[in-house]
């Protein structure tokens, strides 16, 4: 009995120790005490350790805030080709899992838009219908901010007078005024709206009005109007991570401004580029030859 209850202490203190998680890069650090086993007997020659966490070589610590490197004019440098691992393109209320939908946690702060009651009735309407309504499903573009959380890469490109993303879905490319000019006058309906950015500390910061309706912010139906005002913020939190944080007000369809987060991961094989993702040709292809097909208007 007493052999056995050793072999099972044994493996309890084995398992204690590999199946501690490693976070980052991890030293070893004795723990004071003895392994003994059933009857008391010390296990001669059995050590404790505990893996201490240690920050990841680029990374640093709670209280030390990340020194990004700057470019030639001096500004944080962001340039690179980022991607967004999350599911918020589906549900940015967080998923439940069926057939071509990940499961996934949400990234509105607080869990719920706050919409009003004639809205949250047409969101609801939206997702019954989101097999065709979705404007996604006619390669349409995305707009702002569900253009960064689509499931494909974009590029950032800085110059002192505008910062420059370019998206790999569509091929689509968006300007970033940095000039310190305001918003053009009157309303424009634009599909990505009109992007003013600057600088706060570390943050890029950008200002976009001048939407139009007719985008969504997932395929789950979440929507908003004409009135859609976005502030986003690109924060670089490690040379590899930015923080992207989006404030949504709608007065037509929300009942205040509310705000989701995500992070944004650097693509690190070598030979990183975006690709080609050309979804209006690919739909044409597919539905031209097609006489049931409700994608086109007009024949």
């Amino acid at each position: 009995m007493g052999t056995r209850s050793t072999i099972v202490s044994w493996f309890i203190v084995v398992g204690a120790i590999v199946t501690l998680p490693a976070v980052g890069h991890a030293q070893e650090a004795a723990v004071s005490g003895t392994v003994t086993d059933s009857t008391g007997a010390v296990l001669p020659g059995v050590a404790v350790s505990a893996l201490t966490p240690m920050p990841s070589v680029g990374q640093t610590s709670a209280t030390t805030p990340y020194a990004p490197p700057r470019t030639p004019d001096g500004q944080p440098d962001l340039q690179g080709i980022w991607q967004v691992l999350s599911t918020a393109a589906w549900d940015i209320e967080g998923s439940t899992p069926s057939l071509g939908v990940p499961a996934g946690h949400g990234v509105v702060e607080g869990g719920l838009i706050p919409y009003q009651p004639a809205a949250l009735a047409r969101k609801k309407e939206n997702f019954a219908k989101r097999a065709t309504l979705d404007p996604e499903t006619k390669c349409l573009l995305p707009g702002i901010p569900r253009m960064t959380y689509m499931p494909y890469p974009f590029q950032i490109v800085q110059q002192a007078s505008k910062v420059t993303i370019l998206y790999e879905y569509r091929r689509f490319l968006r300007r970033i005024h940095m000039d310190g000019l305001p918003h053009p006058e009157g309303h424009i309906d634009f599909w990505l709206g009109d992007s003013r950015g600057r600088w706060e500390g570390n943050t890029l910061v950008v200002d976009v009005i001048h939407f139009n309706d007719n985008t969504w912010f997932d395929r789950a139906g979440n929507f908003h109007s004409d009135e859609l005002h976005v502030v986003e913020r690109y924060t670089p939190t490690g040379p590899d991570h930015l923080l992207y944080e989006v404030t949504i007000e709608d007065p037509k369809v929300f009942t205040r401004p509310w705000k989701m987060s995500m992070p944004l991961y650097r693509r690190q094989r070598q030979e990183a580029e975006l690709l080609e993702y050309q979804c209006a040709a690919y739909v044409l292809d597919n539905e031209w030859d097609n006489p049931a097909s409700n994608y086109f208007q007009q024949r």
